[in-house]
């Protein structure tokens, strides 16, 4: 009896299950609900795994900056002299006197880049590229060679400008390096290791830059400085834009090696531009000074002297005659802007003035007593007025010219330039007559008249010249004078 009671409630839990069974499922089959389950769709776990898609960053097409650049920069190769006696030279001179001035030679080789900007061959390089050498070869990027000759130079800037026999040849033009932005890509393209027509690339890191590696008498740095990979040999080369516009030239790196480790200096365009311009015009460069001396201004700076904001630079000194004080400019005024770029380093100030001649005016935003105000200032030369310098070599007042070989042989001298004529000017004064050979400049040998140039333009303006050489009699002699008297 009990077994057939449990297996009639069996049959009934199950009938009762299957009931409800039916009604579930006629529920959630009926045709009235249909839509609704085929709108809702599973939700795939892995869904919420996935990174979201992002538009992939875009990248700037440099290709055409770099095709157009490698036809405009050239390699340069220079061959230098250096002389020396040999180790016996003592000795020899104690028996039988001084062997004149015909040292034995040694000759070094050196490579850098250049770039040309100009059709008829006008290249624009550093001037430690060429500054020592006696033979200049620039050789094209189809490979054409072509012997250079040197225009201008100048050690402030490490600028040089050279020429060459040819036409209708590929240029880059200029660019405006002082619209370069900060993480701004640019190319820099030169002849590192030999390695001809290199391209690499980087984004602008630094501008107005000052490292302490220019020389001349007056240095002026303000470099754009670069992660581009600059190396040796890259030297005179092109800094370029996206665009495919020269905005600077690759002149230094910071190294403990001598080879690349991170950052390359250029020179802006802006500056190698106007120096250019002014070593085709004049021979030299015309540079404006506005005439003070001047004091960074700092966190403790400024609390000393009481002032109420870090910006601009300290005007520590006035010149007498220099355009400052004309102007009314003042001790203790502060320079915020010059030409309403604004100004907060030495270098900046340096980049802003470099880009004017003497006679330029431009507008000098200042600060006295916590009051700005602009004043208008004509720049001045080094001499302190507004005239064009003359180039210091054709203050000379000679021509000059090869010697003959029949001299060379007769007196025994293998290197040296002639005085072909004599006008009025500091060789007359000194008692320089033609026919004068000039062997040594400075107890430095010469072989051209570009050695003599470059040696005058190197010496300090305090400095005395001192020319040794001989006169077709046999005569040996030496004279001495002083270019800024």
């Amino acid at each position: 009896m009990n077994t057939i009671k449990k297996s009639a409630s069996y049959v009934a839990f199950a009938f009762v299950g299957a009931v409800l069974a039916l009604t579930i499922y006629s529920q959630f089959n009926s045709p009235h609900d249909k839509s609704v389950a085929e709108e809702r769709q599973p939700i795939q776990l892995s869904s919420y795994t996935q990174p979201v898609a992002l538009p992939q960053a875009q990248l700037p097409d440099l290709t055409q900056a770099a095709e157009k650049s490698v036809s405009a920069v050239v390699h340069i190769t220079t061959k230098s002299k250096n002389n020396y006696y040999d180790s016996n030279s003592q000795i020899y001179e104690f028996f039988f006197g001084p062997r004149g001035n015909n040292p034995e030679q040694q000759y070094s080789r050196a490579a850098g880049s250049g770039v040309i900007i100009s059709e008829d061959g006008f290249v624009v390089t550093n001037n430690h590229v060429i500054e020592s050498a006696v033979d200049i070869e620039i050789i094209l990027n189809d490979n054409r060679k072509f012997s250079a000759k040197v225009i201008g130079r100048d050690p402030n800037t490490d600028i040089a400008l050279l020429k060459i026999d040819a036409r209708n040849l590929s240029v880059l033009s200029w660019g405006d390096s002082e619209m370069l932005k900060l993480g701004e890509w640019v190319l820099a393209v030169g002849n590192p290791f030999n390695l001809t027509s290199t391209v690499t690339a980087g984004i602008v890191s630094a501008k107005s830059r000052s490292i302490g590696i220019m020389g001349g008498k007056m240095p002026m740095e303000s470099f754009i400085q670069t992660d581009a990979a600059v190396n040796p040999g890259n030297s005179g080369g092109a800094l370029v834009n996206s665009r495919g516009e020269l905005v600077g030239i690759n002149t230094a790196i910071a190294s403990q090696t001598g080879s690349y480790s991170g950052y390359s200096f250029a020179v802006p365009a802006t500056i190698v531009r106007k120096v250019v311009e002014d070593l085709r015009k004049f021979g030299e460069v015309q540079r404006a000074l506005l005439g003070v001396s001047i004091k960074p201004i700092d966190a403790e700076f400024a609390k000393e002297n009481k002032l109420d904001k870090i910006e601009g630079i300290y005007i520590e000194e006035v010149t007498e005659e220099g355009a400052a004080k004309a102007a009314g400019i003042k001790k203790g005024d502060i320079i915020l802007a010059i030409n309403s770029t604004k100004v907060n380093s030495f270098s900046e100030l340096q980049e802003q003035i470099g880009k004017h001649r003497p006679g330029d005016q431009v507008a000098v935003t200042i600060k006295r007593d916590r009051i700005e105000k602009i004043y208008n200032v004509t720049l001045r030369n080094t001499k302190g007025n507004t005239a064009i310098v003359k180039e210091s070599f054709s203050e000379l007042g000679a021509e000059f010219g090869d010697i003959s070989d029949k001299d060379r042989e007769r007196l025994n001298i293998s290197q040296g330039i002639q005085v072909l004529k004599i006008t009025s000017g500091k060789m007359k004064n000194a008692g320089v007559r033609a026919g004068f050979i000039i062997t040594d400049v400075n107890k430095i040998s010469i072989e051209s008249v570009d050695d003599m140039k470059r040696i005058i333009s190197q010496s300090s303006a305090k400095k005395p010249i001192l020319i040794e050489g001989v006169y077709p009699d046999g005569k040996w002699a030496y004279y001495v004078f002083n270019l800024n008297e």
